[in-house]
C-alpha cells in the first residue's frame, strides 16, 4: 500500500518515542487503562501522533468502558483505512490511518453498545493527539 506520507524506518525511530514506535509502526497495543485519552471529555479532534492526519472528533467519543478511547465513527470515511487482521488466533479489523499507514487500534461492531453505527473503534491512546476546540 502506498501512503502519502512515507518515511524510512530509521526516520519513524527517530520521530516517535520507543513506546510511540511499538504501537503506530509495530502494531502493538499500549496497556488498558493507561492512555492518556481514555477518560477525557475534552472537546476537539483527534489527530495522528506520527503524521497528524485528522482522525476523530470528540462528538463521537464515547464511554464504551473497555480501556481505550473508543469512537462510534472517524472523523471522514477516508480518514482510517480497515484490514483484517489475523493475528493472535482471532479475526479482527484493524484501524489504520489512510495518510501514514500507522496502526491506531481495531473496530468492533454489534456488541450492543447504543451508538449511531453500532461500531466501537478501539483506539490506542499513544497513537492519537487531541487538538482542543477553539472558541
Amino acid at each position: 500500500m502506498s501512503y502519502d506520507v512515507e518515511k524510512p524506518d530509521e526516520q519513524w525511530r527517530a520521530e516517535l518515542s520507543p513506546s510511540e514506535y511499538a504501537v503506530l509502526r509495530q502494531a502493538g497495543t499500549e496497556p488498558a487503562f493507561t492512555g492518556e485519552y481514555t477518560d477525557t471529555k475534552d472537546e476537539g479532534v483527534y489527530a495522528c501522533r506520527a503524521c497528524g492526519a485528522e482522525l476523530f472528533t470528540s462528538r463521537t467519543k464515547f464511554e464504551s468502558h473497555c480501556g481505550w478511547p473508543s469512537f462510534y465513527d472517524p472523523r471522514d470515511s477516508e480518514a482510517v483505512e480497515l484490514i483484517e487482521d489475523r493475528s493472535h488466533g482471532m479475526v479482527r479489523t484493524e484501524v489504520r490511518c489512510s495518510r501514514c499507514g500507522s496502526h491506531l487500534g481495531h473496530v468492533f461492531e454489534g456488541e450492543g453498545y447504543a451508538t449511531p453505527t453500532d461500531q466501537r473503534y478501539c483506539i490506542n491512546s499513544i497513537s492519537l493527539r487531541l487538538r482542543p476546540a477553539e472558541g
